[in-house]
């Protein structure tokens, strides 16, 4: 017969469970709506700086003019040294949120190891740097607490060392990973070329966003640009992720509370049926009494 005490005590348990996963759900919707919002706006200008850069980038291979020789814009098509910036959360119980990212980095990290070429990590976020250092993978930077409060000072500083070294021929390619957000229940990987400059054919044939005439100033807007537009990219990749990681809280911890509340109802019927169980032996034990008097 199954002890109704350690029943009871596992249904008080689980309870308790529940309680503190629907609080954390709770927590994490609210903050989700924040972040979302900071998200969606902040993907506007991304998009259109984006698109921006394509176009100048296009232009610039298409019309070979005197900027065609900036390495931001030179297409090389075997890298030697490739930086990967991967974003991931601070903080656990999000389900697969982290998982989606690590991935996505091994497998550039074996992608380009068949092809002899050189990744340096760099990690924004505690769960990407734990998962690396105990796997005895060599991180380039970390940055812990950002991924959690994301602000545009420390996007700059993130990627200003990336693009540093890309100017300096360290690296010929910088890559940002991070699990970006679509919608309340689901998220969406980015895998994104910061440099060189990329130039989808597509975009620019039907429309232009801008017409560029060369003058005295051009080099310096040009230079401005591009560093709005690296500084941007990061900034965007780290509240994007953030609005990601809430939603993937939210919908892990509803899991978790429905979960619990199953279980609950498993454990309620198990005591039930031991009780059942336990007043029948009483009964039969008293009914037994009495015909012994008899």
């Amino acid at each position: 017969m199954a002890n109704l005490k350690e029943i009871k005590r596992k249904i008080k348990s689980v309870q308790n469970t529940q309680k503190t996963t629907r609080a954390m759900k709770l927590v994490s919707t609210a903050k989700l709506k924040r972040a979302e919002m900071a998200a969606k706006q902040s993907r506007v200008y991304a998009v259109k700086i984006n698109e921006v850069l394509s176009e100048i980038a296009y232009k610039i291979n298409q019309y070979k003019n005197g900027a065609a020789e900036s390495r931001f814009f030179d297409k090389n098509e075997t890298p030697s040294t490739i930086d990967v910036i991967f974003v991931t959360a601070d903080k656990g119980l999000c389900g697969g949120f982290n998982i989606q990212t690590i991935k996505a980095v091994r497998n550039l990290l074996t992608e380009n190891a068949e092809k002899k070429v050189t990744v340096r990590l760099r990690a924004v976020g505690r769960k990407g740097m734990a998962f690396f250092n105990f796997q005895g993978t060599e991180l380039l930077t970390s940055y812990a607490g950002v991924s959690s409060s994301p602000s545009y000072e420390k996007a700059q500083e993130i990627i200003q060392s990336a693009i540093n070294d890309f100017v300096e021929g360290k690296t010929d390619k910088v890559i940002l990973v991070h699990n970006g957000y679509k919608n309340m229940i689901s998220q969406e990987l980015k895998i994104v070329d910061v440099v060189p400059v990329q130039s989808p054919l597509e975009t620019l044939e039907t429309s232009s966003l801008m017409e560029l005439e060369p003058d005295e100033s051009g080099e310096e807007i040009l230079d401005s640009l591009l560093q709005k537009y690296f500084e941007f990219n990061m900034y965007y990749a780290l509240v994007d992720s953030l609005a990601a990681e809430h939603s993937a809280r939210m919908q892990a911890m509803e899991n978790a509370t429905n979960n619990a509340k199953e279980r609950v109802g498993i454990l309620t019927l198990a005591y039930n049926k031991a009780r059942q169980e336990s007043i029948t032996t009483e009964l039969i034990e008293i009914i037994s009494g009495v015909e012994s008097m008899k």
